[in-house]
């Protein structure tokens, strides 16, 4: 009997303890991972470019966001939804192009099972920050 008692005592310190520790391993959202390749100003006036890659790892997503800028996006490898507001969702591949008008809120995700990457180049206004999300 007693040993009865013991069993039922271990077995529920170890389902007390397996409950308070799932947070420690539930799975984190992976980054996005944004480098900036280039920022200059243009010859254009109050305008710079900035050209930078993008990596968007397998479950990510960028979150809605907006830009002051003209952006135009090629990408090298895997594949993302680009959601545009205001537009049909757009599954873009290796080798597609695409270009987002400013201040209009997107973001691309990777619903795939590769790292999806990417080249984005902005022709932004100076002083402003690149990115602001969106509500």
């Amino acid at each position: 009997m007693k040993d009865k008692f013991i069993a039922y005592r271990l077995i529920c310190i170890i389902a007390f303890a397996a409950a308070c520790s799932a947070p420690l391993f539930a799975q984190q959202t992976p980054a996005v991972i944004r480098s900036i390749l280039l920022k200059q100003n243009m010859t254009l006036a109050d305008r710079e470019a900035v050209m930078a890659t993008i990596e968007l790892p397998p479950g990510s997503a960028e979150g809605r966001h907006t830009h002051p800028a003209e952006l135009y996006v090629y990408l090298i490898e895997g594949e993302i939804v680009l959601e545009n507001e205001g537009q049909p969702d757009r599954v873009m591949k290796a080798g597609d192009v695409a270009s987002v008008a400013p201040g209009s809120v997107h973001q691309a995700l990777n619903r795939g099972g590769v790292t999806a990457r990417g080249v984005a180049v902005f022709i932004a206004e100076k002083g402003k920050p690149l990115a602001s999300p969106a509500p």
